[in-house]
C-alpha cells in the first residue's frame, strides 16, 4: 500500500507511535527510526509520523518520555560497571613463590555452614529482584493508564473549548442584534417626533398636527 495517507489520526495510532517512540528511546535508538517504523505499519510517511508525534502525542507523553530516558541510562551504567570490575580484577597483582616457579592456587576450605549462608544470601538478592522488576512493571502500567486518562481529557477539553467559544460567538450575535434593534426603535421615536407639525388655530393659537 503506498504511503499516501492523509486521513486523520486515531487514538489507537497515537498510541501505537507513542509506544515505538518510547521504546526507541528506552534503547538508544533515534527518533527517526522510530518514525520509520511507525510509517510502515500505518502506510503513512515518516515525516507524517514525526510531525504528528512533536505537534500533538509527545505534549501527552511528557512522564514516559522522562522515564524511558532515565531507564536509557541506568542501561548503559551496567556495562561500564562490569568493564570496571573486569579491569580490577586483571590489575591486581598476582604474587609469585620464591624461585620463579609458579605456586598452585589452594582449594577453597569450605563448610555447611558458609554454604547454606551463601545461599541464603543469593536467594535474598533474588526475591529483591523479582520484587523490583514487578514493581517497574506496575508502575510502567499506571504510567501507560495515566497517560491513556490525559489523553482522554485532553481530547475532552478541546471539545468543551470548541463549544465554549461557539457559545460566544452566539452571545455576541444575539448581542449585536438586541443593539441593533434598540438602535432602530429609538430612529424610530426620533422619526415619530419629526413628523409632528403645528397651525395656526382661528383663536391665534397653535395645534399639532400629526401626519
Amino acid at each position: 500500500m503506498p504511503l499516501t495517507r492523509q486521513d486523520a489520526w486515531n487514538l489507537d495510532e497515537d498510541l501505537l507511535l507513542a509506544e515505538v517512540v518510547l521504546r526507541h528511546i528506552r534503547e538508544g535508538g533515534t527518533q527517526l527510526k522510530a518514525f520509520e517504523e511507525v510509517g510502515k505499519k500505518l502506510s503513512r510517511t515518516a515525516a507524517a509520523c514525526g510531525f504528528r508525534w512533536n505537534s500533538f502525542v509527545r505534549k501527552q507523553y511528557k512522564s514516559g518520555i522522562e522515564l524511558a530516558k532515565k531507564q536509557r541510562k541506568e542501561s548503559k551504567k551496567q556495562p561500564k560497571v562490569q568493564e570496571k570490575e573486569h579491569l580490577q580484577e586483571e590489575t591486581v597483582p598476582k604474587t609469585e613463590p620464591a624461585g620463579g616457579q609458579e605456586a598452585s592456587p589452594a582449594p577453597p576450605v569450605l563448610n555447611l555452614s558458609d554454604v547454606k549462608l551463601f545461599l541464603d544470601q543469593l536467594h535474598e538478592k533474588a526475591q529483591k529482584t523479582n520484587g523490583q522488576e514487578k514493581s517497574l512493571e506496575e508502575h510502567e502500567g499506571r504510567i501507560k493508564e495515566l497517560e491513556r486518562q490525559i489523553y482522554y481529557l485532553s481530547a475532552e477539553n478541546e471539545k468543551l473549548e470548541k463549544e465554549l467559544k461557539t457559545i460566544e460567538a452566539d452571545y455576541r450575535a444575539l448581542i449585536e442584534i438586541m443593539e441593533r434593534a434598540r438602535k432602530m426603535v429609538v430612529l424610530k421615536e426620533e422619526d415619530n417626533q419629526h413628523k409632528v407639525k403645528f397651525q395656526m388655530a382661528q383663536n391665534g393659537n397653535l395645534e399639532k398636527i400629526e401626519k
